[in-house]
C-alpha cells in the first residue's frame, strides 16, 4: 500500500495505447492551466472535452460520459465539490472517476475530496505529467 494514496507518480508516463481516444472532461476555468491540462493529453493520444463551468461540466459528463474527469474545485457557478458530488450521486455518472485539481492542500481538502467521491487528488500549480500519470493510472486500475 502507498504512504500516500493520492501519489500515483511511481506508476510512470507511459504512452495512452491502451486508453488511447479515450475522451477526458477538463473543467477548469483558469485559461492556462486548461490550455496545459489538454496539450498534454491531447499529445498522448486523448481526446479533450473542456469547460469553464460547474455547471456546463454537470451537463457534459452526463451527455458525453468521459473516462475521466479533470475538476478545479473553484469554479464560478458551481464549485468543483458539489459538481463531483452532484455526479456520484446519479448512477449514469457514478462511475466516470474524477480528479480534483486545487491549490487548497490541507488535509481537510483531501478529506473532502474523499467525502464527494474523488478517485484522484492534485494541487496547484501540477506539473502536466503528474496529471498525465494520474490519469493513466485511473483509467488502467
Amino acid at each position: 500500500m502507498r504512504a500516500d494514496p493520492w501519489n500515483h507518480e511511481e506508476v510512470g508516463v507511459t504512452s495512452a495505447t491502451s486508453v488511447e481516444r479515450t475522451l477526458i472532461l477538463i473543467v477548469e476555468d483558469d485559461e492556462d492551466s486548461r490550455e496545459v491540462y489538454t496539450d498534454i493529453l491531447v499529445n498522448n493520444g486523448f481526446e479533450v472535452e473542456t469547460t469553464t463551468s460547474g455547471v456546463e461540466g454537470l451537463r457534459l459528463a452526463r451527455e458525453l460520459h468521459p473516462g475521466a474527469i479533470l475538476m478545479d474545485v473553484s469554479l464560478p457557478d458551481l464549485d468543483g465539490w458539489s459538481v463531483t458530488a452532484q455526479l456520484k450521486a446519479d448512477p449514469e455518472t457514478v462511475s466516470i472517476p474524477v480528479i480534483v485539481v486545487t491549490a487548497y492542500a490541507f488535509p481537510e481538502d483531501r478529506a473532502r475530496a474523499n467525502q464527494v467521491g474523488c478517485e484522484g487528488f492534485l494541487t496547484k500549480p501540477c506539473e502536466p505529467s503528474r496529471v498525465l500519470a494520474e490519469i493513466q493510472w485511473l483509467l488502467r486500475r
